[in-house]
């Protein structure tokens, strides 16, 4: 049995994550069966102090594996998964190519969005650390906002604006929108891997039942939309 560890359900999409998310999506891609465990405090069992990661049980032996990427990597391999076996090599390239650009550049603008914006905070805050018992709860929400801001300097994204960082966005968004074109999948009628990635980047902005400048900016991509809504309809 493969185990999935996780944040949980939030905003209206089934994790907060865009990587739990994007395993998950594999899983149901390939029709692998899976347990889905959620929890805050998983992190805290994660060999790499990040979430997701797979216990994948098989006989006797438990196999942890971290990290979206490297997760896919060993389920494809250890359960024979053929979901890009019809992609050209070129077509796996761009895909592992684009992957690093979503993964490296817009969940950063997608982390922006959530723990910078002023108007997005309160909803932040509440659905996070709103169970915490008082006054906890007025200190450890700013501790962990000053600690997100901290890691968005060092990257690099917190240096910019939000206008800047917006139009960022927008440059993935606009890229998404050419690539999937009026395409069902990104690489035709046949879905991939590469589909999971997207749908759990884009599902953060677009299926989210919350609003801000960066949600209502990725919703005027009607293709994009409607790619979320159909793996949503097939898949979940």
């Amino acid at each position: 049995m493969i185990k999935l560890f996780g944040f949980g359900p939030c905003f209206g999409v089934m994790d907060a994550s865009p990587f739990v998310v994007k395993v998950d999506a594999f899983l149901r891609m390939a029709s692998l069966p899976y347990e889905n465990i959620a929890g805050f405090n998983n992190i805290k069992k994660s060999p790499k102090g990040k979430l997701p990661f797979i216990v994948d049980e098989r006989g006797d032996e438990n196999v942890v594996v971290p990290d979206s990427e490297e997760i896919i990597e060993h389920l494809t391999k250890v359960y024979n998964v053929e979901l890009d076996n019809f992609l050209t090599d070129e077509q796996k390239a761009t895909a592992h190519l684009v992957t690093k650009s979503l993964d490296e550049n817009l969940y950063w603008c997608l982390v922006y969005s959530r723990w910078m914006l002023d108007d997005t905070w309160p909803i932040i805050s509440d659905t996070f650390f709103g169970q915490l018992p008082f006054p906890v709860k007025l200190i450890v929400p700013k501790l962990v906002r000053k600690s997100v801001k901290k890691n968005l300097h060092g990257q690099g994204t917190g240096r910019h604006s939000k206008d800047e960082i917006l139009a960022i966005s927008k440059k993935s968004f606009d890229a998404l929108s050419s690539m999937l074109g009026d395409k069902p999948y990104f690489f035709g009628e046949q879905v991939s891997s590469f589909d999971a990635v997207v749908y759990s980047h884009i599902c953060e902005f677009i299926s989210v039942d919350f609003y801000n400048e960066f949600n209502s900016l990725a919703r005027k991509y009607e293709n994009l939309v409607k790619f979320c809504e159909r793996i949503a309809t097939k898949y979940y």
